[in-house]
């Protein structure tokens, strides 16, 4: 009898053991179809087609609605309601021939794109604290109160990307920095429906360098790349409000001139200023390594019950740090709607405009709209047939004695399917 109970007991204490193991799941979303894109840039300085330059693109492609990812998650229950927890996700692109994608920002398969990766602790009642590449606030903002759910597709001028069909990595925005490395996050959980979250990060590093403008190497230097970030939300009832702030700041010692920290001077079509990079620096596109990037965020949803509508409103600005006066400048408002139509078939519209401010070189200024109609048909809790069609118009873009306006739109049918 003893030797039954102590055999009992053993089994017990094996199944504890078990249950205390991380429970891990698999979750991805495969996106495909049929995009069509057409872009138009007038050039005043261009003689040929009238000063138009014209391009049309059609083809079988990928990520219009959502871009395809692959992830793992897991936790681990610690005890005395703690938990560990982890996060590793890659986007996939199921149109190419290679696992990384030719496709994609680096147009190179040099490796799957990293998302997110992170690891944490969480306590109930308290809240959850992560350190690895993750989300900025703006961005986890901007992704709880937008229209479009941060589709890839034009036409949206908060989460501003686009699918020319080839693969679209949604891994920057015009608008927003969507992620960074090198990064710690805590969040606390609600509190009479109020919720609170921090980032801090940090890769600074001193080492010898070349001067860029005289091309003399010095025994040292410093590149310290750095940002912190504050978001808050709050919901009532059908209500819910929230709001983020981001600083990110990069800066090198040697070589730290007004020319090198000049912002970049854009077009009809600006490019995205930042992107997270390997070493958790935000990369200013177009030369400015020395610059503090600031950008803010509120935004908010109510629930009519017949549909949702939607109110949201952005603004970046980049300065060079060794010139404060040389500043390019971005900000959008824009509104939406989204409904059940039928109990399978949802749609959202949605509206918004927006300017470039700068100063410095030339001096550019742009004024911007855009629009997007979107629906999905479901056909099933994990599948959805979708069609969606956005535009985007850039106008008054001056620098020096050359003006240039644009114009870029989307459309996409495709089917998308998560598990």
């Amino acid at each position: 009898m003893k030797k039954s109970l102590l055999a009992l007991a053993a089994l017990s204490a094996i199944a504890g053991a078990a249950q205390a193991q991380s429970s891990v799941t698999v979750y991805g979303i495969l996106d495909v179809g049929y995009i069509g894109t057409n872009s138009r840039i007038s050039d005043s300085s261009n003689a040929n087609n009238g000063g138009q330059a014209k391009t049309t693109t059609n083809q079988f492609g990928q990520s219009a609605e959502q871009t395809s990812r692959l992830g793992f998650k897991g936790t681990e229950d610690l005890g005395g309601g703690s938990q560990a927890l982890f996060t590793a996700e890659f986007q996939l692109y199921p149109q190419d021939q290679q696992l990384s994608g030719n496709g994609s920002a680096t147009g190179s398969a040099g490796g799957l794109l990293n998302r997110q990766t992170f690891v944490g602790l969480h306590k109930n009642g308290l809240g959850q604290v992560a350190v690895g590449l993750q989300y900025t606030p703006v961005f986890a903002a901007v992704a709880a109160t937008d229209v479009g759910q941060t589709n890839n597709m034009a036409g949206n001028v908060i989460y501003a990307s686009t699918s020319s069909g080839n693969s679209n990595d949604g891994a920057s925005s015009n608008a927003m920095t969507v992620r960074t490395a090198n990064t710690l996050t805590v969040a606390s959980d609600k509190f009479s429906g109020f919720g609170a979250n921090v980032m801090f990060t940090e890769n600074n590093k001193n080492a010898s360098q070349v001067d860029s403008n005289t091309g003399v190497a010095t025994s040292g230097g410093n590149t310290n790349a750095s940002g912190w970030g504050l978001g808050a939300d709050y919901t009532f009832k059908k209500f819910y409000v929230n709001a983020a702030y981001q600083s990110l700041k990069q800066l090198t010692t040697v070589g730290n001139t007004a020319t090198n920290a000049t912002p970049p001077v854009f077009g009809a079509t600006p490019a995205a200023w930042t992107q997270a990079g390997a070493n958790g620096a935000t990369t200013v596109v177009g030369g400015a390594v020395d610059s503090t990037d600031n950008q803010t965020y509120v935004g908010a949803t109510y629930d009519f019950g017949i549909l949702k509508a939607y109110a949201q409103y952005i603004n970046r600005k980049v300065t060079a740090t060794a010139n404060t006066g040389y500043y390019l400048k971005r900000q959008a408002e824009q509104i939406g709607v989204r409904s059940y139509i039928t109990p399978t078939i949802e749609g959202w519209a949605s509206a918004g405009l927006g300017r470039y401010t700068a100063f410095g070189t030339n001096t550019p200024t742009a004024n911007f709209n855009g629009w997007q109609l979107g629906s999905n048909y479901y056909l099933s809790k994990r599948t959805n047939l979708y069609a969606i069609y956005g535009q985007t118009l850039t106008s008054n873009s001056a620098a020096g004695t050359t003006t240039t306006s644009g114009g870029y739109s989307n459309y996409a049918v495709g089917m998308r399917h998560t598990f």
